[in-house]
């Protein structure tokens, strides 16, 4: 079995800090968001992996290599443009070559491994599992309807689900999944959805399951479920890169390698690598890079030098 990451996002809802870091790099716990995916493909048995990159293919090539600093065998495509998952996906066909693969979204950070998953995926000679969990908000996502584990319909981020099993962010492919491809027209949104191409799988015959997930799932796409992730690595502890130097009150906090950090008092914030920060307050709830002035408190801003977002959506 093959690995595809999909990491080709632009991180809009981390801006401005993404404008300088890319996504998938961003540093969870002081390690790159990517290289958690890069350990539960390992946990499997996935050693050729391949990341589909957008605009930031430079810095991703430079940051990851090889990835043999990461016990793996990496290749790269670029998505031409932005135009969904399934879109994503297609670039790919030649590096999975026949083989079954495992689609993964870059920005997902699980709690725990899905060797039991791979394992049904291949006993059970399916075209398609994929990985659901019970949410509270199942309108923010694609929602799978079953029929014991069987997938009889998806739906893309529905107004009124009828199911509150979510599509949780990791998949588990055959060859069938390269015969609907070309057949798949853009969704409402003008892009192409990996629940259509998923649907057309139901719609054709093939067999196509439902893994409930028990663990704990984040996307890390905003300030908050960032700020949370980094909680739950860190076990709520502080966590101090290797040269970083502090001064002041913190809790729950990560401060990055080589970071310089004056402050009355911080907490639930992530300070890049290599920044500087500078408050004569507190400081709260916060993602922090480059070299940041604060004059009084703050939170809920994602900060990058003189740049600064409200962080709360």
């Amino acid at each position: 079995m093959k690995g595809v990451v999909l990491a080709a996002g632009k991180g809009s809802r981390l801006y401005p800090v993404t404008h300088h870091v890319p996504k998938p790099l961003l540093p969870l716990a002081n390690r790159p968001t990517l290289e958690y995916a890069f350990d539960r493909l390992k946990e499997m048995g996935v050693r050729d992996v391949c990341v589909v990159v957008g605009e930031a293919e430079a810095q991703m090539k430079a940051a990851l290599g090889d990835g043999s600093a990461f016990g793996i065998r990496l290749d790269y495509v670029r998505q031409s443009e932005p135009q969904g998952l399934a879109h994503a996906v297609g670039f790919t066909r030649d590096f999975v070559d026949g083989d079954d693969f495992v689609l993964y979204l870059g920005d997902a950070i699980y709690g725990s491994g899905f060797e039991a998953y791979a394992a049904r995926f291949r006993d059970s000679g399916c075209a398609n599992l994929n990985i659901v969990k019970p949410v509270p908000d199942p309108s923010r996502f694609g929602v799978a309807n079953v029929e014991g584990e069987r997938i009889v319909k998806l739906v893309e981020k529905p107004k009124e689900p009828e199911s509150n099993l979510a599509m949780a962010g990791l998949y588990f492919f055959g060859p069938q999944i390269w015969d609907v491809l070309p057949d798949l027209q853009p969704s409402a949104r003008g892009e192409y959805e990996i629940t259509d191409a998923i649907q057309m799988l139901v719609d054709r015959g093939e067999s196509v399951l439902a893994g409930v997930y028990k663990g704990t799932w984040f996307d890390t796409g905003t300030l908050p479920s960032f700020l949370e992730t980094s909680r739950f690595l860190t076990d709520g502890l502080d966590l101090v890169g290797a040269g970083a130097e502090v001064v002041g009150k913190t809790e729950r906090c990560v401060i990055g390698e080589g970071a310089k950090v004056t402050c009355r008092s911080m907490a639930d914030v992530v300070v890049l690598p290599g920044s500087k920060v500078d408050a004569d307050g507190d400081l709260r709830q916060m993602l922090i890079g480059g070299e940041a002035l604060f004059d009084g408190d703050a939170e809920w801003e994602i900060v990058w030098g003189l740049d600064r977002v409200a962080g709360r959506a």
